[in-house]
Formats: structure tokens, C-alpha cells, sequence
């Protein structure tokens, strides 16, 4: 009953989040983007088979390589992110094709490690994928809010003269 709840939670959090991702969408940098990589960390870790009992060895190693899959896919993802400042200040984002060809290469290197983990016997859980979009979901917002803090921090108040074009500061040299 727990392998189904994983994948509901699972299916339904992939779904939530692309759906949201490929929209444009205001970032709030300081909300708590946190949040739900970490309900998703404590509900994998929670559940005891996360190890294959009779190869805990290389059940930890693919493991280890499905979660830097997931921070690596979530890197990539954050970075493939289009950001922009509004005419009034407030950070943008939206998602694109190249982040959408992050998350394919993502999604079959996953698939990769699940063939070679029951090639070589060990029995894949659910709450590793769960782990590594944890992890995913964790680097992919921190580095979107670091960003659109730092979007934040560039952008200058506008123009005199009612100029609304945003302005960004430049490093100045003393």
C-alpha cells in the first residue's frame, strides 16, 4: 500500500510541477522554497525499504547515483529557466525547451540506473525516485530564487522623466 501512496505522491507532484513550471509565473524568492523537496525527502527516508536488504552495496551506490541525477537534473533545469524583471519589478519565469530536454535526459538516466539496479538483482523502491526528485525539486528552487534575488538586487528604481525600461547597475570602478 505504500508503493502506491509513493507513486500517487510521486505522479502527482511530477505532474503539479511541470504543469506550474512551463507557465510564466511571478518568483517570490522569499517564500519557503523548501518546503515540499523536504516533505518529499522525509517521506522517502521514512520508509524502510529505501535499501535493498540483500544488496544494501550497491543499492546505497545506485541510490547515491539517483539523488546526483536528481541534483544535477535540478542544476540543469535551474539554468535552462528563463528570468526576466517586469516593467513593474516583480521576477518572471517560465520554462522552456531546453528545460524540457534537462528533464528527457533527466528522466533516462533514471531509467538507466533502474535496468542496471535489476540487472544486476536489486529491487528498485519508489522512494528513491521520491529522493531524487527531492533533490531535483531542492536545487531547482534555490537556484531560482538565488537568481531572482539576484535579478532583484541588479534592477535599479526607474528613470527619471517617467522612463519605465528597467535599469541594472553596473560595477563601478573607483
Amino acid at each position: 500500500m505504500a508503493g502506491f501512496v509513493d507513486a500517487l505522491v510521486i505522479g502527482a507532484v511530477v505532474a503539479l510541477v511541470v504543469v506550474r513550471q512551463f507557465r510564466a509565473a511571478p518568483v517570490d524568492a522569499g517564500r519557503r522554497w523548501w518546503l515540499v523537496p523536504g516533505v518529499l525527502a522525509v517521506m522517502a527516508v521514512r520508509e524502510p525499504g529505501l535499501l535493498d536488504a540483500g544488496h544494501r552495496t550497491a543499492s546505497a551506490v545506485l541510490l547515491g547515483s539517483e539523488v546526483l541525477v536528481g541534483l544535477v537534473t535540478g542544476a540543469g533545469w535551474a539554468w535552462t529557466t528563463r528570468m526576466w524583471v517586469a516593467a513593474d519589478g516583480v521576477v518572471w519565469c517560465r520554462s522552456g525547451k531546453a528545460s524540457a530536454a534537462v528533464w528527457g535526459v533527466g528522466v533516462v538516466l533514471r531509467v538507466g540506473l533502474i535496468g542496471i539496479g535489476a540487472a544486476i538483482g536489486v529491487h528498485p523502491h519508489s522512494s528513491a525516485l521520491m529522493l531524487s526528485l527531492a533533490a531535483t525539486l531542492l536545487v531547482r528552487s534555490g537556484v531560482v530564487a538565488w537568481r531572482a534575488q539576484w535579478l532583484d538586487k541588479a534592477r535599479e528604481s526607474p528613470a527619471p522623466y517617467g522612463d519605465e525600461t528597467p535599469r541594472y547597475r553596473t560595477k563601478e570602478r573607483v
